[in-house]
């Protein structure tokens, strides 16, 4: 496959990711966050749509577990899917251990509404990948190769990381939109300190992006106390299958709220 590779500021796009590619009334941003983001971001995304948002039609940018849940609204895949899985245990060094999971899930199916953020190894540079180019499988693998717990993933002869090495969520990267929806699981209470410096940073991105986009409104989304001490205090614990289906309906509980409130102030899309 030749590549169709540009630059745009500090990010290498693969393709013509949607998300970045036009003015859209919804964009949706999935952070990253082990089994425990993939929970978080699924049940919030599906509780948004219980409420009239319409998160499967919007483009969607995902980060390491986001990635895994911008593809699974887009192709109609149910968080009961994800359930009958199990997750590698980490850390594990088999090569192709994410690419084979996600292929139980997606197949070779692409989307072009789905990008990725993934770190190239070779460059060290931020890539956001296009789901319209790639499969699916290929992306959340490359997405969400935590260095030192999970084996780096190829794609297009480069080998990429996880690409919540650079931003947990890369809202930075991502195009102006009417209102841009961002589910952040490790900003705020997750993990302590490492919740709180997330938080930090993405706050950072949020102001910067917000300056440059005056006329778009940002939604920020992430766990509260409950759900944060489900998430337990090791980093290692965001892995664990058991804690998943409580922090997965906590979340979709909270995405009903905020899609409600979204209605109310007239933020929510037609």
């Amino acid at each position: 496959m030749a590549h169709e590779h540009s630059q745009r500021g500090n990010v290498d796009l693969d393709g013509l990711p949607a998300v970045v590619a036009a003015h859209h009334p919804l964009s949706m941003v999935y952070g990253g966050g082990g089994v425990f983001g993939i929970a978080y971001t699924a049940g919030v995304a599906t509780g948004l749509a219980a409420a009239g948002v319409p998160v499967a039609t919007a483009p969607a940018l995902g980060t390491s577990a986001g990635s895994w849940t911008a593809s699974a609204l887009a192709l109609g895949v149910t968080y009961d899917d994800f359930a009958a899985i199990s997750s590698p245990r980490v850390p594990t060094r088999r090569p192709g251990v994410l690419a084979d999971l996600a292929r139980e899930l997606f197949g070779e199916r692409s989307h072009p509404l789905v990008s990725v953020s993934a770190v190239c190894v070779r460059t060290r540079r931020r890539h956001i990948l296009d789901g319209g180019r790639y499969p699916l499988a290929d992306l959340v693998a490359a997405s969400s190769a935590v260095p030192g717990l999970l084996p780096p993933h190829r794609i297009d002869g480069r080998l990429y990381v996880d690409g919540g090495m650079w931003s947990a969520t890369s809202v930075d990267a991502a195009s102006a939109a009417d209102h841009v929806i961002v589910v952040a699981p490790l900003a705020g209470p997750v993990l302590g300190p490492v919740g709180h410096t997330a938080g930090l940073l993405l706050e950072r991105e949020l102001r910067r992006w917000v300056e440059r986009h005056p006329e778009s409104t940002v939604t920020l989304v992430r766990p509260d106390r409950t759900m944060a001490r489900l998430a337990g205090r090791h980093p290692l614990a965001l892995f664990d299958d058991g804690r998943a289906p409580d922090v997965h309906a906590l979340a979709y509980d909270q995405g009903v709220r905020v899609g409600e409130e979204l209605a109310e102030r007239r933020l929510r899309p037609a």
